[in-house]
């Protein structure tokens, strides 16, 4: 891994390759929180692009901002169709901010504008607060240079130097750039050996590339221009750690009357040549790339799907309250709010049409068929079920962490619209202690004392977390479950001591949460991680944390990280 300073640098230096050609670049992913670093590169982002249009854009911007609409004003008032134009009509740089937010359809719009090679990049302002937060993958493709400022300090982030003079001198020199067939197919060794399937990302790379040898002058990409593209978009895309290629077998020795090459003939190391930049890519790509690379992916993509499924809440559509969405054909009647501007923009097109079928210039003509109802889109309450193992010894500081986490869960459930449930298991059996609620005073009191010690029927607990699930469901909330445990299953769902079929058992419970479409969290609070608990959680496709050391704020931040939505 490298240090903030180089970091920035490493940020600079991108910001300079994106401003030589922006559209062939396709874009930068920035991974950083609001605040004063990200504000300083945005100051220089302004600096490398200046005398380009810039657009900023709203994950919840319309068709008619994008692609043009109609000027009702002007076609009412004219009886002339005029059309306005769109943000992607023209060449330019669009920054997108809360990219982590943009929807499906956005995301394909701007995925499809982008490869229409119209002259735009985009700026994609990433926020999310953890790996189960990103934008979307169809647009992370398709950006070639991926920069994670997340976690740098103000200290290593002085003002970016832009040389705006240079820049232009290497956007004159950029077209005269060559590359070797053995350097582009290089590119494509180090991508596969990285585990990155996507064409896009050798293509964009040796872009980089030539942008790089540009900056420095040169017509021709050397060794650092190479690793400049390593650095900027092969490593940030790696979904596996390349290992070192295994030795060939060595060829045996030519006999000694072979007459031996001369100068001219010497052909020595002319075909192993092309390969030494490819394994000094890879070795530049193995110092950025952290060593527990696979377990942040397996553990981003557990809590993506986690917070795919449950969330702040599912989303349902209404035409009453809520986020407003576009509007839609329809008919009148009922509960149905009539859209009067977008009503009027479906009908000003036809106006001079049906002025003369009518014989009458002295109205609005308005059909069925042009009437837009208003729709809007709400978010279900959310409620979080607390599966407690509550046997053994280790029963009462497990109720602790559960019962304080449950408690700060509450004291913002109110902005959250979040309810928390609790089911205790112990014996031969577990309880609802707790059900869907948001009152903290009630919490407290049914949470004042809970028994402990016993077996640990697993599978019981889950199977009331279930059935609870399914009436929180009933009544119009979206559940998940986290469960806390330290141990493996030893009691059935009979009720009888037998540890395989109690193992057995709870298999068969978490494979009903899976098909039942919840997600959740399975939380290990044992000293050391309990065998069988991370295999519980992929039968549930849930995120597995070991959390040896959990207080009540450890417990709820895992919760709220592994189910809070984008």
């Amino acid at each position: 891994m490298i240090d903030g300073e180089e970091r920035w640098q490493r940020a600079n230096l991108a910001l300079a390759c994106f401003a030589l050609d922006p559209a062939a670049a396709g874009g930068i992913w920035l991974r950083a929180r609001v605040g004063p670093v990200r504000d300083r590169f945005l100051a220089g982002l302004d600096l490398a692009v200046r005398g380009q249009k810039v657009s900023r854009l709203h994950p919840n911007i319309g068709d008619d901002a994008l692609f043009g609409g109609i000027d009702l004003a002007t076609t009412l008032g004219q009886g002339i169709l005029t059309r306005t134009k769109g943000l992607l009509d023209a060449p330019g740089v669009l920054i997108l901010p809360m990219a982590e937010r943009a929807k499906a359809g956005l995301a394909a719009r701007l995925a499809r504008a982008l490869d229409d090679h119209r002259g735009l990049s985009l700026i994609a302002l990433d926020e999310g607060a953890g790996p189960e937060e990103r934008i979307p993958e169809c647009l992370a493709d398709r950006l070639a240079i991926h920069i994670d400022l997340s976690d740098l300090a103000l200290s290593d982030a002085p003002g970016l130097q832009i040389d705006t003079d240079a820049i232009v001198e290497a956007r004159r020199l950029l077209p005269k750039v060559t590359v070797s067939e053995g350097t582009i197919s290089d590119l494509a060794q180090v991508a596969v050996r990285l585990g990155i399937l996507s064409l896009r990302a050798p293509l964009q790379a040796l872009a980089i590339a030539r942008a790089s040898a540009a900056l420095s002058g040169e017509t021709e990409v050397d060794e650092p221009d190479l690793l400049t593209a390593v650095e900027l978009v092969l490593a940030p895309r790696a979904t596996q750690l390349p290992e070192s290629p295994a030795e060939e077998p060595s060829e045996p020795e030519p006999p000694q009357d072979e007459t031996p090459p001369t100068e001219a003939e010497d052909t020595s190391d002319s075909e192993d040549t092309p390969h030494i930049p490819a394994e000094m890519m890879l070795e530049a790509a193995r110092a950025l790339l952290p060593p527990d690379l696979l377990a942040r992916m397996e553990a981003g993509r557990a809590a993506r799907n986690a917070a795919a499924a449950a969330g702040s809440g599912a989303a349902k559509k209404g035409n009453r309250r809520g986020r407003p969405l576009p509007s839609r054909a329809g008919r009148m009647g009922g509960d149905a709010r009539v859209d009067l501007v977008a009503t009027l923009r479906a009908a000003a097109p036809w106006q001079t049409i049906r002025r003369k079928m009518t014989g009458r210039d002295d109205r609005l003509h308005i059909r069925m068929s042009d009437i837009r109802l208003r729709q809007f889109e709400e978010r279900s309450d959310r409620a979080i079920i607390f599966v407690v193992d509550a046997s053994g010894s280790s029963a009462l500081a497990r109720l602790a962490e559960a019962k304080g986490a449950i408690e700060l869960l509450l004291a913002e459930a109110y902005s959250r619209r979040d309810h928390v449930a609790l089911v205790a298991f112990r014996g031969d059996g577990a309880d609802v202690i707790l059900p869907p609620t948001r009152s903290l005073v009630q919490t407290k009191r049914r949470l004042g004392q809970l028994p402990g010690g016993g077996g640990t029927p697993l599978a019981a607990g889950l199977k009331a977390a279930l059935e609870l699930a399914a009436l929180a469901q009933g009544k119009g909330m979206t559940p998940s479950i986290a469960l806390l445990t330290d141990g493996r299953a030893n009691v059935d769902l009979s009720g009888i001591a037998d540890r395989a079929q109690a193992a057995e058992d709870a298999t068969r419970m978490a494979r009903a949460i899976r098909a039942r479409g919840l997600s959740g969290l399975v939380i290990d609070t044992g000293l050391r991680p309990t065998r069988g608990l991370d295999g519980l959680a992929k039968e549930m496709r849930v995120p597995y944390l070991p959390l040896p050391r959990a207080d009540a704020r450890a417990v709820s931040a895992a919760v709220e990280t592994a189910l809070e939505t984008a």
